[in-house]
């Protein structure tokens, strides 16, 4: 074999063992992690090659306020299935942020869901009663 085949060779089997060094890193370390509430939206399989399940979640920080859109991935089949038995009610998702995932083969996001729980509390009512001074009654606001 030439020298430069060899070299050749040894370089590409070198760049792919870097490429999977890189992707192997991306995947199982995190670089950030949290909690986010709100109501799934949607959460569907998705991809030609690739099958990956993606969501999105409405986060709405007090009645009548815009909600905002956290997109998700989900990796694990049983937490997507977890997701899909608590659609309609008020979840937390607990999720690992992974940046620089070099394809998106794996997730379309970086924010990877890990598990999921039901909110049970109930809502905070929207105003408080308000007295009526003139009265000593209580009056619900206007």
């Amino acid at each position: 074999m030439p020298q430069f085949l060899r070299s050749l060779v040894i370089g590409l089997i070198i760049l792919l063992g870097l490429a999977a060094a890189w992707t192997w890193l991306t995947l199982n370390w995190s670089y950030a992690e949290g909690e986010r509430a709100g109501y799934v939206q949607k959460l569907s399989r998705k991809g030609w090659l690739c099958k990956t399940w993606e969501g999105e979640i409405a986060m709405v920080t007090m009645p009548g306020a815009i909600p905002e859109k956290f997109e998700f991935s989900v990796r694990e089949e049983s937490v997507a299935q977890k997701i899909n038995a608590l659609a309609g009610k008020r979840v937390v998702l607990h999720y690992d942020q992974h940046k620089f995932v070099p394809t998106s083969c794996f997730a379309e996001t970086e924010y990877f869901i890990g598990d999921v729980r039901e909110v049970l509390e109930t809502p905070a009512p929207l105003a408080p009663l308000a007295p009526n001074t003139s009265q000593g009654e209580l009056q619900t606001p206007r």
